[in-house]
C-alpha cells in the first residue's frame, strides 16, 4: 500500500521549495486519482487548498457526484466549487471539446481565487496509456517523452504530482482512510482511445511488460527531449523577437536550423498564437516549411504566417476570431488581457475592418495582425483599439501563455 507519508513526500518534492505556492488548487473529480490527490495535499498542510470539481453535464450522476466531492471537501475544511459545463452540441471529439473546456474553467476559477497552481491526479498509469495512444499515432521523441510534470494553460499553472506513483497504490491509500471513490462508466466504454490503451497496458502486463519498465523508458525519452529542446532554445534566443502578441523569426535564420528543430519551432509558433493544445499534423508543418522556403504566406491552425525577404512573422488570423466575444474582465482568445475605465456594456472583440478609423500606421504593426487584435466594443460601436494605436485609457497584453522562448520548450 502506498502510505500517506510517501503522498505527502511527492507533494512536498513538487513545492516544498517553490516559494511562489502560496495556494493550491486542486482539481478533484470524485475519482480515485483525484481524490487520493486532495486528501495527501490537504494532509501536507504547509499552504491553504482549494478544491473544484467540473460536471459537464453529460451524466446524470455528475451533479450527484460533485455534491459528494463538496461535502468531502467541507469535511477537510476545503472550500470547494463546482465549475458547470453546458457547452457540448453534439459535434466533434468529446472527449477533446471536454478537456479543452475543463482547463479553461480550471484556469478562470484558479485565477478569481488566486491559486498559484492547479493540481491534476494523473499517475504512472495514465503516464503509459498516453505512451501508447502516441506510439499508436506514428509520435516522434516529443510525443513519446510523456506528459509534463507542469506546463501553463489559459494563463494558469498546472502540476501533476503524482506521475510517479500507481493507480492501484492511491487506491489501497483511500481503502485505508475508509475514503470512498467514483468510477466514472466511460472508463469501460471502447469507444473512447484512452480506456483501449487501459486495457492493452493490462495485457501487456500479463506478458511481463509492466508499468515501470515502460515508466523508465518515457523517463529517458523526457531526458533527450529536454536535451533538443535547450538546443532549441538557445539557437531561437537568436533569430526571435515578440512584438504585440505576434512571433517574429529571421528567416535565414529560421531555414538554417536542423530540420527537427526547425519542425519544433513552427509547430510551437502555430500552438502559442492559436492557443491550440496540440500542434498541427506533420504533414500541415512540412506545407508551412515549404512556403517559408519559397517565400509565400500560409494559414494554419487558425493562425496566418506572412512571409518576407527578411521575416517570417506569426500572427492570428481574422476568421478564427472574428465571432469571438467576452467580457471585458475576461481573457480573450485565451490569451489576451485588456484593462481600461469599467464600463456597463462593454465587451472585447476583433477590430477587424474597423482598423480604418485607427492611426494603425503609426504603430508600425501590419494590416493583417491588427484585423485579429482585440479591440473594445460597445455595441456596434468602437470605443477602443489599444494594439492598433487608439488606446482611449485602455491597453492590451497578449500575456496568457507567457513568453514565446519559455512556451517554446514547455511540454
Amino acid at each position: 500500500m502506498t502510505s500517506e507519508a510517501l503522498l505527502v513526500d511527492a507533494i512536498d518534492r513538487a513545492f516544498g521549495d517553490d516559494a511562489e505556492i502560496e495556494c493550491i488548487g486542486v482539481a478533484v473529480s470524485g475519482g480515485s486519482d483525484s481524490m487520493a490527490l486532495l486528501h495527501a495535499t490537504k494532509a501536507w498542510g504547509k499552504v491553504p487548498v482549494v478544491a473544484a470539481t467540473v460536471d459537464h453535464g453529460l451524466r446524470p450522476e455528475a451533479a450527484e457526484e460533485a455534491k459528494a466531492v463538496a461535502e468531502m471537501c467541507a469535511g477537510l475544511g476545503v472550500s470547494h466549487t463546482t465549475l458547470d459545463w453546458r457547452g457540448w452540441d453534439g459535434k466533434g471529439n468529446l472527449q477533446a471539446e471536454a478537456r479543452r473546456n475543463r482547463y479553461a474553467l480550471l484556469s478562470e476559477w484558479a485565477n478569481d481565487l488566486r491559486a498559484d497552481t492547479i493540481c491534476l491526479g494523473h499517475t504512472m498509469d495514465d503516464q503509459v496509456e498516453t505512451f501508447l495512444m502516441r506510439l499508436s499515432r506514428s509520435a516522434g521523441l516529443e510525443g513519446l517523452s510523456g506528459m509534463p510534470a507542469r506546463f501553463w494553460r489559459s494563463g494558469a499553472r498546472f502540476d501533476r504530482p503524482f506521475l510517479m506513483e500507481r493507480r492501484e497504490g492511491l487506491r489501497a491509500y483511500l481503502s485505508a482512510k475508509n475514503v470512498p471513490w467514483v468510477d466514472d462508466p466511460s472508463n469501460e466504454d471502447e469507444g473512447f482511445e484512452r480506456v483501449r490503451a487501459r486495457r492493452a497496458v493490462a495485457a501487456l502486463e500479463e506478458l511481463g511488460f509492466d508499468v515501470e519498465s515502460f515508466d523508465h523508458s518515457i523517463v529517458n525519452l523526457s531526458l533527450a527531449n529536454h536535451a533538443v529542446n535547450d538546443h532549441l532554445k538557445e539557437k531561437a534566443a537568436k533569430i526571435i523577437k515578440e512584438v504585440q502578441g505576434d512571433v517574429l523569426v529571421d528567416r535565414a535564420g529560421l531555414r538554417r536550423l536542423n530540420p527537427e528543430l526547425q519542425r519544433r519551432f513552427m509547430a510551437r509558433a502555430f500552438m502559442y498564437i492559436s492557443s491550440e493544445e496540440y500542434p498541427p499534423r506533420a504533414e500541415s508543418i512540412s506545407s508551412a516549411e515549404a512556403a517559408v522556403f519559397s517565400g509565400k504566406n500560409h494559414t494554419l491552425h487558425g493562425c496566418l504566417m506572412m512571409v518576407s525577404d527578411m521575416t517570417v512573422r506569426f500572427t492570428r488570423e481574422f476568421k478564427a476570431v472574428e465571432r469571438l466575444s467576452e467580457p471585458t474582465n475576461s481573457m480573450w482568445d485565451q490569451r489576451w488581457i485588456v484593462d481600461g475605465p469599467p464600463e456597463e456594456g462593454l465587451e472585447i472583440r476583433a477590430l477587424g475592418e474597423a482598423v480604418k478609423d485607427t492611426p494603425w500606421r503609426e504603430t508600425g504593426m501590419p494590416r493583417q495582425s491588427l484585423l485579429a487584435s482585440p479591440a473594445i466594443w460597445r455595441g456596434k460601436d468602437l470605443v477602443a483599439a489599444p494594439v492598433a494605436g487608439l488606446a482611449n485609457g485602455w491597453t492590451a497584453q497578449a500575456t496568457g501563455r507567457g513568453k514565446f522562448a519559455e512556451f517554446l520548450i514547455s511540454r
